[in-house]
């Protein structure tokens, strides 16, 4: 039943005139919702709230709460019309029905496949990155307390909480993106929300080379370097592809093998069989209870573990992971935050010594050089591409310096008409130290792969 348009002719309030820019205050946004619609979205949430019954809703199957909500809300729409054309009554519904079940606002941003980061700057400013530019939407929250609220959401569905005794808040969507929460006091200007966004589709090599950030050559190289065990560490800066790099090597980890998987918040996809992921944990309200990253990757040392992947390495248990990969434990995998190969070594020594430990910089150096077979180093050029910059190997001591070789490398020439970078991949020349490696153990490269060349420039 269609119900009848809002009588009274309604009409939108003229909006107020927009604030004089200045050097102190920041550029105007967007006007937000018609006040009315949003004063009658909120009683209407809290009359839905009432008529649902949300913990026995919350007992129910996804689809179940969806088709209940629906119902109240074509009920609500009989009795209370919103204050809005008929036409729009659709748009009106999923919006509260996706502010009772869902992420509010941010819905229709979520299931954008063209979008790859969702950025909240307070409830009147969203940003998003599509095609690696960064973009004003008119999506608005009501107030604080609305961004809140879907932050609350977020988090609690993973075991974790923010307030001000913990303004900040790692988390993750169901479909594996990242969420970084931050409120006040932290932030000035209201609760902010960062997603960084995972596609749809585990992405593979094949994937990745048909998005130019690599090369088959290179891919070729990995997947090789996999298969035989080698000690992988993904470098990178932030939003770089490390881990989705990774979780693209991972593929190539046999199935008969036990894989431990460990992270700070999960977000890892592999595709075996045989995966036991674990998760640190923040600690509670009383301070206590929590269980690091480090603290996993020695309990890992005693589940007979075939390969550990450490989702991202970023203080003491660096050493452990070190340590596993001198002992036996082949095959680990990681990424860590750097600007180039040489500067992960550095960052891998400035993790140890969070360790506590009082070791000579060359016994760790040493350590490091044992330990890492391989470095594959991830870059975010202009206009938003993703390449691998560099793959690097670790041939070992050179007096007190870790001595490094480059593969491959990825040489930017420029920026084109689009903003979009320009350069090419080369092959160096140099036959990796570890052919040998690849080829007792089944995954041989030919010669030529290596040899001085052009593999391919951008378009």
């Amino acid at each position: 039943m269609t119900p009848p348009p809002p009588s009274g002719g309604w009409k939108p309030p003229a909006p107020a005139p927009a604030p004089v820019a200045t050097d102190s205050t920041p550029p105007p946004v967007a006007v937000g919702p018609v006040p009315a619609l949003d004063r009658y979205k909120a009683a209407a949430r809290k009359t839905l709230v009432h008529a649902a019954e949300m913990r026995r809703l919350d007992a129910l199957p996804a689809d179940r709460q969806r088709a209940e909500i629906r119902e109240l809300i074509s009920k609500l729409f009989e009795s209370d019309p919103p204050p809005v054309p008929p036409a729009q009554y659709e748009r009106v519904g999923r919006e509260l029905l996706d502010d009772m079940l869902g992420y509010g606002p941010l819905e229709p941003l979520l299931t954008d496949p063209g979008i790859t980061d969702i950025l909240v700057n307070g409830p009147g400013e969203v940003y998003v990155e599509r095609g690696g530019v960064l973009e004003l939407t008119e999506v608005r929250f009501r107030d604080d307390e609305h961004v809140r609220q879907v932050i609350d959401r977020i988090v609690s569905r993973v075991g974790r909480r923010v307030d001000e005794s913990s303004p900040m808040v790692d988390a993750r969507l169901p479909d594996g993106s990242r969420v970084n929460a931050i409120v006040p006091p932290l932030s000035l200007r209201g609760p902010a929300i960062s997603i960084r966004r995972f596609s749809g589709g585990a992405r593979t090599l094949d994937d990745l080379t048909r998005l130019g950030m690599l090369t088959p050559e290179i891919a070729a190289v990995l997947q090789a370097a996999v298969r035989a065990r080698l000690n992988v560490v993904v470098s990178g800066g932030t939003g770089s592809g490390k881990t989705t790099l990774l979780n693209a090597l991972s593929r190539f980890i046999p199935a008969t093998e036990r894989i431990v998987t460990i992270e700070d918040s999960a977000e890892l996809k592999l595709q075996q069989r045989h995966v036991l992921p674990l998760e640190a944990r923040p600690p509670n309200l009383e301070g206590k209870g929590a269980v690091t990253v480090r603290d996993l990757v020695r309990n890992a040392l005693r589940m007979r573990p075939d390969r550990i992947v450490v989702g991202e390495c970023r203080g003491a248990e660096a050493l452990d992971m070190l340590q596993a990969m001198n002992t036996g434990h082949d095959g680990s995998l990681t990424t860590l935050h750097a600007n180039g190969p040489r500067d992960a070594l550095g960052r891998l020594e400035t993790m140890v010594l969070m360790a506590g430990y009082d070791l000579p910089v060359r016994v760790i150096r040493q350590q490091i050089a044992s330990a890492v077979d391989l470095i594959v180093h991830t870059g975010r050029l202009s206009g938003g591409c993703r390449r691998v910059t560099a793959v690097t190997e670790l041939i070992g001591m050179e007096g007190d310096t870790i001595s490094l070789q480059d593969l491959f490398a990825y040489e930017q020439h420029g920026v084109g008409a689009r903003g979009k970078v320009t350069g090419a991949f080369r092959a160096t020349g140099v036959r990796p130290a570890f052919a040998e490696r690849l080829a007792a153990a089944g995954a041989p490269l030919p010669p030529d792969l290596f040899a001085e060349r052009v593999l391919a420039r951008d378009a």
